[in-house]
């Protein structure tokens, strides 16, 4: 290990070490990332972490602090896993367990983040930033099991026992609108802020139009060159249906990094619009006049260890044996899977018929309006499968861990998928999915699968997360129902607009 700065309040002295929480690789990469920090005279770096909504947090430490936290790690607030959406706290305070049956978690205490040095980065958009994603660990050295990227990687693991590495493309889509400024907030208590005003980045809907891309062009740009900065330079950039409405679309991506990648995307894109005075929002469906819904269209495969070929390659059909084995595998478990794939109130204003998003089990061959849509023709080596069931404020590595456990389970299970869909997928006959997410809790509080697969405490403590939000949402709509017409409600545009 690297000569540490001699730094009294940060983390553990030695605590990575003594805890074995780097392997050799990141011991390396933590030896670069120091040498990089100082090289480039570096002021601050964010060490970050994702909480349980997908929603990055960070502290920006001095470099030598920075550095220090590679060895040492870092506290930080054990409290952001008692908030929900709407930053409240949903548990009762200072019980016992901290609410939610967890022993370490009993009076709001630090957790220790261990930054991961694979994920640097120097911001170009902040002046000498850099930007390091962590894990989350007990004084202990013991995991906290709620940490989303730590269930990833476990799910990652299993899957490597089973001889398989995961490969996601990321394809989201999202919206950017000029916040207008609103009224003052009233001086007492209790005041409750009105939607957020907005006005349209960009008017009409003209789908791919080359013109009305080209009209706000000095974003995208900024947008574009951020991301290639940051190891991710976007493979398309589209002009979906709605006012301002975007895609990108990302090459393939391996492993956790993938999941890294989802995260670093959207904080960088509401960064750099923020810079420009306009706010990109990953809401599914804002209450904004001709705005349809955003969805996130996870692209995945497995590739063969060690020599890593396509496992959903096959030479005389569309998807392998083993890809339709993770297809029903995907199909088995959609019902509970939707809270980890839309965990918004607002996700499932998007499942309806006709509207290029699923609203049923089903798959289907370059079939748009199915749940799993199969890309790819007989002796394609790219041949891979389409989960078109996220919203984009999805939790990245609760919905691809999500992916990875069912699709493992039909691998394991040998599962075979009922007959792929040939024509409207509309019409199928095939199971509904859920139409609320209190629907979607309901299914994952009864299942099984999910529960052994990830943990009574992760699923346990997501139901009771989002029966509060449930809670919250249903006295505001009672107390102040939508008019006639308005399928969003002023709830969900306070909740979800800025948040995600």
């Amino acid at each position: 290990m690297w000569t540490l700065p001699v730094i009294d309040g940060v983390g553990q002295r030695g605590f990575v070490a003594r805890h074995g929480l780097y392997d050799e690789a990141q011991s390396e990469a933590a030896e670069a990332v120091a040498a990089r920090i100082r090289e480039l005279d570096l002021a601050t770096v964010r060490v970050v972490v994702v909480d349980q909504h997908g929603i990055p947090r960070s502290k920006s430490l001095a470099a030598e602090v920075a550095i220090a936290a590679m060895a040492n790690g870092l506290d930080f607030s054990g409290a952001i896993w008692s908030l929900d959406t709407g930053n409240q706290v949903f548990v009762p305070a200072f019980a016992p367990g901290g609410g939610f049956g967890i022993e370490e978690f009993t009076g709001f205490p630090d957790v220790i983040l261990v930054p991961d040095p694979a994920t640097f980065q120097v911001l170009p958009w902040a002046g000498r930033t850099g930007w390091m994603l962590s894990d989350v660990y007990f004084s202990s050295g013991q995991p906290m099991p709620l940490d989303g990227r730590g269930l990833m990687r476990r799910a990652l693991s299993e899957l490597a026992q089973a001889g398989y590495d995961y490969l996601a493309g990321i394809e989201v889509e999202y919206y950017i609108v000029k916040l207008d400024p609103g009224p003052l907030p009233p001086e007492h208590a209790g005041f409750t802020p009105p939607p957020p005003q907005v006005s349209v980045f960009e008017r009409g809907y003209q789908y791919l139009s080359e013109v009305r891309l080209d009209s706000v062009a000095g974003t995208l740009e900024a947008i574009r060159d951020g991301l290639a900065a940051v190891g991710l330079p976007p493979r398309s950039m589209e002009d979906e249906w709605g006012p301002g409405q975007m895609e990108f679309s990302f090459s393939p991506i391996g492993g956790l990094a993938a999941a890294d990648s989802a995260v670093l995307f959207r904080s960088a894109v509401k960064q750099l619009c923020q810079r420009r005075g306009l706010l990109a929002t990953f809401m599914c469906r804002p209450a904004l006049p001709n705005f349809f819904s955003s969805g996130w269209h996870l692209h995945e495969s497995l590739l063969n260890r060690p020599d890593g070929d396509n496992a959903f390659s096959s030479e005389g059909e569309a998807l392998s044996g083993t890809g339709r084995q993770f297809v029903a595998g995907l199909l088995e478990h959609a019902m509970p899977m939707t809270v980890f794939a839309a965990p918004t109130v607002n996700g499932y204003k998007r499942y309806r018929p006709y509207s290029f998003a699923p609203d049923r089990v089903c798959w289907a061959c370059e079939n748009r309006g199915a749940l799993v849509r199969v890309q790819g023709s007989p002796g394609d080596a790219n041949s891979h499968v389409e989960n078109r069931m996220g919203e984009p404020a999805a939790n990245p590595y609760l919905y691809m861990a999500a992916n990875i456990a069912a699709g493992l389970d039909g691998i394991r299970r040998e599962l075979s998928p009922p007959p792929p869909v040939e024509a409207d997928p509309y019409t199928a006959e095939a199971p509904m999915l859920p139409t609320s997410l209190a629907a979607a809790v309901g299914a994952l509080e009864q299942d099984g699968f999910f529960r052994k697969a990830f943990g009574e405490v992760v699923i346990d403590y997501l139901i009771q997360m989002k029966r509060a939000e449930l809670a919250r949402y249903e006295a505001a709509v009672s107390e102040n129902p939508p008019p006639e017409g308005q399928e969003v409600s002023d709830w969900e545009m306070r909740e979800y607009f800025e948040f995600y």
